[in-house]
């Protein structure tokens, strides 16, 4: 990976660590692959990072099925579910393919950089759905 990938990954993951959206998991896989950066680890917490990167974004029609769910209503109040619902079905229908919290911008970031610089080599699948034009990430 080159130098100017690798800044632009950590500093995503960093945005990702901080977003209080992010789950547990992610953070805790995020930790773990900055903790292993530049040691013989990396590779192997790469893969996690990545698998748990691919697990855990939210495709835009799992986040318009949460939203209109009881479970969201009673998680934000049902203006906030409807809210977000609508927000979500806006962002789809201007192209979204992810929901856009930080949590997933970031996650989408990372994963769309590094599928465009194909600079980790067999870590990542192409993603034929993802939310970028290949320009530098999102």
């Amino acid at each position: 990976m080159t130098k100017e990938v690798q800044e632009y990954v950590i500093d995503k993951t960093k945005e990702l660590l901080n977003a209080p959206s992010c789950c547990a998991e992610l953070k805790t896989e995020a930790q773990s692959w900055l903790d292993a950066l530049g040691t013989a680890k990396e590779a192997e917490e790469t893969k996690k990072y990545v698998a748990e990167l691919e697990e855990d974004i939210i495709p835009i029609d799992g986040l318009i099925a949460f939203a209109g769910s009881e479970h969201a209503s009673s998680i934000f109040g049902e203006e906030g579910a409807k809210n977000m619902a609508e927000h979500a079905r806006k962002i789809k229908a201007e192209g979204a393919v992810y929901c856009d919290c930080a949590a997933c911008s970031a996650a989408a970031a990372i994963l769309a950089k590094n599928i465009c610089s194909e600079r980790w080599g067999d870590v990542l699948e192409l993603y034929s759905d993802a939310q970028t034009d290949c320009g530098g990430g999102a």
